[in-house]
């Protein structure tokens, strides 16, 4: 993947609006593993974030078709939430040949524990939960994708997310990714915990991103505060609950109580009764058989792949397990 010459970005530009001879350079940002991503500053110093996904033919996931349509509806949900993001300037036809997403920069760097302080870490937990909260008070027409890539959004939510964790299922299949346990024992212990989808009867805008890369602290002025949430591109219309598992990726939001804290003081649900740990435990599954099946297609390297391997592979076998015993 390559940065997109200036006279592509110019062309951009204008359909947004923005005369095109106002671009000052491009620089290219790098943490993503899918899509192309740019900086473009502008001669007033304004500086903008241009996406830009692999080619059709380029392996990738069933969900991730027309990923950017997704991110543009979480972006203006977050927009809705008065939530620190990105917000849309220019987003291509779904038709188009090259597809493109532009959006504002979001002051700040990628979350760090290294340089914040123990009380700097507590409030900016809790403002983040009241954040997500407010999120989460953002409804959408049905459950599901809304880049429509699995299908039309669906009427409850148990049909909807069966049919996302089916499709993950059926690339690992194709992709023959190594998972700890075989796929049609996944397929039927998400079966046995399907029972539990159907108390969420709301769809509600969910990111299911949010592990501390795509979440920006800016220190510019006084104490750390939240700069903007980024990366929406993974999020879809279901359960809350679902974003807990990225919020504490690889580890338990029950043990973060300055998150939760602030999770319900801005009006969100957050309880961990049966059916609910079991949607906790079924949402883990779904992520880290994602994360594993995607080292395929992302022909990612060896050492990445023992990483992927030794941290979530275990995680997917522990949230398997919990389900199972749930279900007896």
């Amino acid at each position: 993947m390559t940065v997109d010459t200036e006279g592509r970005v110019q062309e951009i530009l204008r359909t947004a609006g923005i005369a095109p001879d106002r671009l000052a350079g491009l620089r290219p940002l790098t943490g993503g593993t899918y899509n192309t991503v740019t900086e473009v500053r502008l001669t007033d110093g304004a500086r903008y974030v241009l996406k830009v996904p692999p080619a059709a033919s380029v392996p990738g996931m069933r969900h991730e078709r027309l990923l950017l349509l997704g991110e543009a509806e979480f972006y203006r949900g977050a927009a809705r939430a008065a939530v620190p993001a990105p917000r849309v300037v220019s987003l291509s036809d779904a038709a188009a040949e090259r597809q493109y997403l532009l959006m504002t920069a979001c002051p700040g760097d990628p979350w760090d524990d290294g340089a914040l302080d123990a009380g700097e870490q507590g409030a900016l937990r809790t403002g983040l939960g009241r954040a997500v909260a407010r999120l989460h008070r953002i409804t959408g027409p049905g459950f599901g994708y809304p880049s429509g890539a699995l299908g039309p959004l669906a009427a409850d939510w148990g049909t909807a997310f069966t049919a996302m964790f089916d499709a993950a299922l059926a690339d690992a299949r194709d992709y023959r990714a190594w998972l700890p346990r075989p796929v049609d024992e996944i397929a039927a212990v998400l079966r046995a915990g399907r029972g539990a989808l159907d108390e969420v009867t709301t769809a509600c805008l969910v990111h299911f991103d949010l592990w501390r890369g795509n979440i920006l602290v800016d220190r510019s002025a006084g104490p750390p505060r939240l700069g903007g949430l980024i990366d929406g591109e993974r999020m879809f219309w279901g359960d809350p609950l679902a974003d807990f598992v990225s919020l504490a990726l690889l580890g338990d939001i029950r043990e973060d109580e300055a998150f939760l804290a602030g999770y319900r003081e801005g009006g969100g649900r957050a309880g961990f009764d049966g059916p609910a740990s079991t949607r906790l435990a079924l949402y883990r599954a779904y992520l880290y058989v994602i994360m594993l099946t995607e080292t395929v297609p992302r022909a990612v390297g060896g050492e990445q792949v023992r990483w992927v391997r030794d941290a979530v592979a275990p995680e997917l076998v522990k949230a398997l397990a919990e389900i199972e015993d749930r279900a007896r």
